[in-house]
């Protein structure tokens, strides 16, 4: 196993876990909870950890990393069908449920 990335939150570990997984490649979140441990831990021992379970896995891991930092920082967009705006790492609207268009 080893460690690919330290999240900021739980919910960007798990957003990122799913996004390995639908590739294909084992991971875990680990330091789900600790959280509750800060003060007594430095706070960047609390972060929320993905693993890897396979090192032959990690250059596919680290492209799909590069992929989802890509789309947290980019502008969100809006909804086709209802208009509304969603974040950039939504593929369907949170509104009206229409999945995101790419343009060509």
């Amino acid at each position: 196993m080893k460690r690919i990335y330290s999240a900021a939150s739980l919910p960007e570990a798990h957003l990122l876990l799913h996004r390995l997984q639908a590739e294909g490649i084992d991971a875990k979140v680990f330091n789900e909870n600790a959280q509750g441990a800060v003060g007594e831990l430095p706070f960047t021992h609390t972060y929320p950890e993905v693993w890897i379970e396979h090192l032959e896995d990690e250059d596919r891991a680290r492209s799909v990393i590069r992929q989802f930092e890509r789309r947290v920082s980019t502008p969100g967009w809006h909804c086709q069908t209802c208009g509304e705006h969603n974040p950039a790492t939504f593929e369907v609207c949170w509104q009206c449920a229409s999945t995101k268009q790419y343009s060509d």
